[in-house]
């Protein structure tokens, strides 16, 4: 079992940044770690992912304005996000998946709302 606990999220204006973090209670050297992100009333949907060898993918509306990144010492993935806009308010969400298992752990989310 793993336990997620995201942080950073924020009240920000338009175009400003925000750095999110995520710890995880175990491990993550060997899991490919993902942030997601859900707006009211919209599904769950991927915004970026890492694998354990540092592929990274990111979702066709990041459209190079964020960052993913992980530090395996710290069990640790982070997420960058540069020139906010309104549509990225949303709750994120911090998952992590263990390949040799097939589990997949959530934490509760941390809310980014961008707003002038």
């Amino acid at each position: 079992q793993r336990q997620l606990e995201e942080s950073g999220g924020s009240l920000v204006q338009p175009g400003g940044s925000l750095k999110l973090s995520c710890v995880s209670s175990g491990t993550i050297f060997s899991d490919t770690m993902s942030w997601y992100r859900q707006a009211p009333g919209e599904q769950r949907e991927l915004v970026a992912s890492i694998s354990p060898i540092l592929r990274t993918t990111y979702a066709d509306f990041v459209r190079g304005r964020f960052s993913i990144s992980r530090v395996n010492a710290q069990n640790s993935v982070f997420l960058e996000m540069n020139n906010l806009e309104p549509g990225d308010t949303a709750v994120y969400y911090c998952n992590q998946h263990q390949p040799h298992t097939g589990r997949i752990f959530w934490g509760k989310g941390t809310l980014v709302t961008v707003s002038s």
